[in-house]
C-alpha cells in the first residue's frame, strides 16, 4: 500500500535505534493488547493480509503519532466493530475517551480473480516487477516496483493476500524469490556485488521490456 503503510517502509525519519536491553512491552497495556490480538486471530482466524490491512488504514497521522503496540489494537478493535462484536461507541464508554478506528476499506479487487497454480516464470528468467499504485493491501514494496530483477526459486501456489485481505477469498498465486542487484534498486548509494532478495507473486511480474 502506497504511503506511510508502504511495506518497504520510508525514508526521512532518521536512523533506527537498536535497544540491546529494550523491554518486550513498555507498558502494562502493551501486553494485554497483544493476548487481545493472539485470541483475536485464535478464535476468528483471519485471512491472509486482512490484520494486516486492518492496520494500514489507520489515518497517517494516527499511525505516525502512536506506538506499536497501539497499532495492533487498533486493528483488532477495528475487525471487530466490522464484524459486528463491538461498537465504536462502546470501545469508547469502555475507554472513556476517544478510540480512533481505521478507516473504512476502500480497496479494489483484481479483475481478475482466477486461481493460477502452474508457475509461469522458471528458475533464471529475467522479470520485472510491475510499477503501479496499489489503492490497497499489497506485498509488493514499493523500492521494487519497475525494477528488473532474476528468479532464483519457485516456493509453490499460495494465497494471494492482495485478495484476500479485501474480502476475495483465498486464490492461489505462484510465489518467487526473486534476486534484485543493489544497484537496480539503490543506484548510486547500491554497492557493487551485494543483492537482495525479495519474495513476490507471480502478479506482481512481467517480462522486462
Amino acid at each position: 500500500m502506497d504511503g506511510v503503510h508502504d511495506l518497504g517502509g520510508l525514508d526521512g525519519f532518521g536512523p533506527v535505534e537498536h535497544e540491546p536491553t529494550e523491554p518486550l512491552f513498555e507498558q502494562d497495556w502493551e501486553r494485554r493488547a497483544f493476548r487481545v490480538m493472539i485470541g483475536w486471530i485464535a478464535a476468528q482466524n483471519p485471512p491472509g493480509g486482512r490484520f494486516r490491512h486492518s492496520i494500514e488504514r489507520m489515518a497517517p497521522e494516527h499511525y505516525l503519532s502512536s506506538p506499536y503496540y497501539e497499532h495492533w489494537l487498533t486493528g483488532a478493535a477495528t475487525m471487530a466493530a466490522e464484524a459486528g462484536f463491538t461498537t465504536q461507541d462502546e470501545l469508547e464508554r469502555r475507554a472513556e475517551g476517544r478510540f480512533p478506528l481505521s478507516q473504512p476499506d476502500r480497496g479494489v479487487l483484481p479483475q481478475d480473480l482466477t486461481e493460477h497454480t502452474e508457475p509461469r516464470y522458471s528458475v533464471g528468467d529475467e522479470v520485472r516487477v510491475r510499477a503501479w499504485h496499489p489503492p490497497g493491501h499489497t506485498r509488493a514494496p514499493r523500492y521494487v516496483q519497475g525494477k528488473r530483477g532474476t528468479v532464483v526459486r519457485f516456493d509453490g501456489a499460495h494465497s494471494f493476500d492482495d485478495i484476500a485481505a479485501h474480502g476475495g477469498g483465498s486464490v492461489a498465486d505462484p510465489l518467487y524469490s526473486v534476486r534484485f542487484a543493489s544497484r537496480e534498486l539503490w543506484g548510486e548509494a547500491g554497492a557493487d556485488g551485494e543483492v537482495m532478495h525479495v519474495d513476490l507473486f507471480e502478479r506482481y511480474l512481467e517480462d522486462p521490456r
